[in-house]
């Protein structure tokens, strides 16, 4: 296993095979299984194990933001600008900041790509003017959605519930959201990983908390037919994640008082899966605009509002959680505020 760390720590990963994400994240296919045991469990959620496992994911990252980590960044097979890898990612060119023309379209290292801004135009803000429409804040497929959120529970049963005294971390705010709303959403490796707002407001505070890196729920094991892990199948259990993973937390008050405080939650999830915050404590900020970005990593985000808050969520965000597959693009109408 060592000797497998000392080789990523210097290698830059490929484009998934086959639209797989198996290359996209090496350190968490290695911990697959373990993952899954009552051991890794305990390991997993052990705050020294976590500390150790940052030290690695930091010279990680250190390399994949140098320029050594742009051997990736070709059209070549397994490259991020092959065809394979085009196909999956359709209209890039058009769509984010690149230079086709230049060697490796431009970008300064793997973390630049994977961090790549959207060419102004792109994704245009659902609702701009209008105060009741909430937009998604990142680019990515609906997972859950949850009313009546209890501010405590046993978060490893009956499916997963959240728990908000675990989720915001015991902020004082916390309480505020007691029987409130929760739509959370899953972003893939291969997608653009900045986050916006998804309402006008003020920032009221930033709050980073470094959690775990690789812990899944409990109920999560193998899957019974094949022993397998099952943490693909159930999403690596996300709802559990938003508990206990390294997370951003950016809690808006909006311009809406039907919305009031809200809380934005940037959820990072295996590898480096760094959280980077733009914005701070009493800044004003237009819906649309950048809150900060994912560096490497898979990762998670949700929005979390109060229980005076009603909302009806948009056709394609039901899609999604129906068919978890169907895809919510960044700044896309995500739910209308009732007064």
């Amino acid at each position: 296993m060592l000797f497998h760390f000392n080789r990523i720590l210097s290698t830059a990963p490929g484009f998934p095979p086959n639209g797989t994400n198996y290359a996209a994240v090496p350190i968490e296919v290695m911990l697959q299984w373990p993952m899954c045991t009552a051991a890794g469990f305990r390991m997993f959620t052990n705050d020294k194990v976590n500390t150790q496992i940052k030290r690695i994911l930091n010279v990680w990252s250190q390399f994949i933001a140098s320029p050594a980590s742009r051997h990736v960044l070709t059209q070549d097979p397994g490259g991020w600008f092959s065809s394979e890898a085009m196909r999956e990612i359709p209209d890039f060119t058009e769509t984010f900041e690149c230079d086709a023309g230049k060697e490796f379209f431009g970008f300064d290292s793997m973390d630049a790509y994977f961090t790549r801004a959207l060419r102004p135009g792109a994704r245009p803000v659902a609702g701009l003017d209008d105060d009741r429409i909430i937009t998604s804040a990142c680019e990515s497929v609906p997972y859950a959605l949850r009313y009546d959120v209890q501010e405590r529970n046993t978060f490893w049963f009956k499916k997963e519930p959240y728990s908000l005294r675990h989720f915001l971390y015991n902020d004082p705010l916390a309480s505020q959201f007691a029987g409130g709303t929760i739509i959370q959403s899953f972003l893939s490796p291969l997608r653009y990983h900045r986050w916006h707002s998804p309402v006008s407001g003020k920032i009221v505070k930033v709050v980073s908390v470094q959690g775990s890196y690789y812990a899944i729920s409990p109920a999560l094991s193998f899957a019974a037919t094949d022993n397998k892990p099952d943490v693909e199948k159930n999403g690596y259990s996300q709802a559990f994640l938003t508990n206990v993973a390294t997370r951003m937390l950016i809690f808006i008050e909006a311009d809406n008082k039907d919305i009031g405080l809200m809380v934005f939650a940037a959820i990072g999830m295996m590898d480096v899966s760094s959280c980077e915050a733009m914005v701070k404590e009493g800044q004003r900020i237009k819906k649309g605009d950048e809150l900060g970005m994912f560096h490497f990593g898979g990762s998670s985000y949700a929005m979390v509002f109060r229980q005076e808050t009603k909302i009806e969520f948009s056709d394609q965000v039901m899609k999604g959680l129906k068919d978890g597959k169907s895809l919510v693009e960044v700044r896309s109408h995500v739910g209308t505020v009732r007064s």
